[in-house]
C-alpha cells in the first residue's frame, strides 16, 4: 500500500477550492491523500475522492498559535506520512509538516525563510500562472492535466433542488455573489443589476451577507430571491449548478462556479487577475478599469487607501448589465 501523503491547506475558502488539482495529481500518483485545512472548508473536500481524510484545524480558535500547530504536528506524528506538501505559505504549515516526521517536506521556494527552513525540498512558485495551475508546481508540473471539480453529494444537489423550486426559481437564473470579507472587493450596485436585469436572479453567500442579499431583494421583489446564509457551501455550489451565470465580486464564489462549470462575470477592483485568481475557462468574463491605483494590495483593502473606491464605484450598473447580456446570448 502507498504510503500516505499529507496535504496542507489552512488559507482562505477558495484557496482550498482551487487546490483541487494538486489533491487530484497526488491521489493519482500516491492514492487518496489525506488534508488538513480549517473547519470552514473541510466541506469543500471532503467528499472528493481524491481525499482519504479531512483534519479539521481551527488555526484561529483551539488551534491558535504555535501552541495548537504543536499539539497538531504531535497527534499526526502516529499517521505514519511519507510526505508533506505545503501549498500555503506559512511558517505554522511548515511547523506542523515537521512535527508529523515526515521524510519529506515539499513547499515554495518563495515562503518565508522560517517555513523554508523546515521544508525538505522546494520548487520554484510561478508567477504566471492561475493559482489552481501554479500549486501543481510542487510536484514539479507546470500545466494543470484533465478536469478538475469541487464534488456534491446526492443530498446536496437534493437540496439545491428543492431549495429552488419551492421558490418557483427555474434553471437558468442569474446567480449574485455581492460579498467578500474584504470590504473593497465588493461592487455597490448588485441591487441596481438585479432590478434591470428583467430575469430571475439568486444571492448567495454566507450569513454575515445578509444584509447585501436582502437589500436586493427589495430592489427587485417581483424576480429576486436571496439564499444567502440558507444553505452549506456544498450545496450553494450545487446551486450554481442550476444557474446560467454568476455575477461575483474576487471572491470564493467564483471559484466554487469554476470548480461546478458555471459560466462567470468576475468584478475585479482594487485586486486583478494577473494575481492569478479569476476565471480560468475560456468563456469567462472579468470587468474591470484601468487606474493608477490599481492594484492596491494583494487582497484588497477594507477601505480605499485614496478614499474614493473608483475601481469598483466607476463600473456603473449599465455597463455590467450591458455585460451580463452579451454572455447570457
Amino acid at each position: 500500500m502507498p504510503s500516505p501523503t499529507l496535504v496542507i491547506q489552512t488559507a482562505f475558502l477558495g484557496d482550498v477550492v482551487l487546490t483541487i488539482p494538486l489533491l487530484q495529481a497526488l491521489a493519482e500518483r500516491h492514492g487518496p491523500v489525506d488534508v488538513v485545512t480549517t473547519p470552514g472548508a473541510a466541506s469543500l473536500i471532503e467528499t472528493h475522492p481524491a481525499v482519504r481524510r479531512v483534519i479539521r484545524f481551527d488555526k484561529h480558535g483551539a488551534g491558535r498559535g504555535v501552541t495548537g500547530a504543536w499539539g497538531l504536528g504531535r497527534l499526526l506524528r502516529d499517521q505514519g506520512y511519507a510526505r508533506v506538501y505545503l501549498p500555503h505559505r506559512s511558517f505554522r504549515s511548515a511547523l506542523i509538516a515537521r512535527l508529523t516526521g515526515a521524510a519529506e517536506r515539499i513547499g515554495f521556494a518563495d515562503a518565508p525563510l522560517t517555513a523554508r527552513f523546515l521544508y525538505t525540498s522546494t520548487h520554484p512558485r510561478p508567477t504566471d500562472r492561475h493559482e489552481s495551475v501554479r500549486l501543481l508546481a510542487l510536484l514539479g508540473d507546470t500545466v494543470a492535466s484533465g478536469d478538475w471539480r469541487l464534488v456534491t453529494t446526492a443530498a446536496d444537489d437534493a437540496k439545491a433542488t428543492s431549495w429552488l423550486r419551492e421558490r418557483g426559481v427555474a434553471d437558468g437564473f442569474v446567480a449574485l455573489a455581492p460579498g467578500s470579507i474584504w470590504g473593497t472587493k465588493k461592487w455597490p450596485y448588485y441591487a441596481e443589476l438585479a432590478a434591470t436585469l428583467g430575469r430571475q436572479v439568486v444571492m448567495i453567500g454566507g450569513k454575515e451577507d445578509a444584509p447585501l442579499g436582502e437589500a436586493i431583494v427589495a430592489a427587485a421583489p417581483a424576480t429576486a430571491k436571496s439564499a444567502v446564509g440558507q444553505l452549506t457551501l456544498r450545496e450553494s455550489a450545487a446551486l450554481l449548478k442550476h444557474a446560467a451565470l454568476l455575477v461575483t465580486n474576487d471572491s470564493a464564489p467564483l471559484h466554487l462556479a469554476t470548480a461546478v462549470g458555471t459560466p462567470i462575470l468576475a468584478i475585479f477592483g482594487p485586486t486583478v487577475p494577473a494575481f492569478g485568481y479569476g476565471p480560468i475557462r475560456p468563456g469567462d468574463k472579468v470587468a474591470e478599469i484601468t487606474l493608477d491605483c490599481r492594484p492596491c494590495s494583494s487582497h484588497g483593502p477594507q477601505v480605499c487607501p485614496l478614499g474614493h473606491h473608483k475601481c469598483m464605484k466607476d463600473q456603473s450598473a449599465g455597463e455590467i448589465l450591458r455585460q451580463v447580456e452579451l454572455l447570457l446570448r
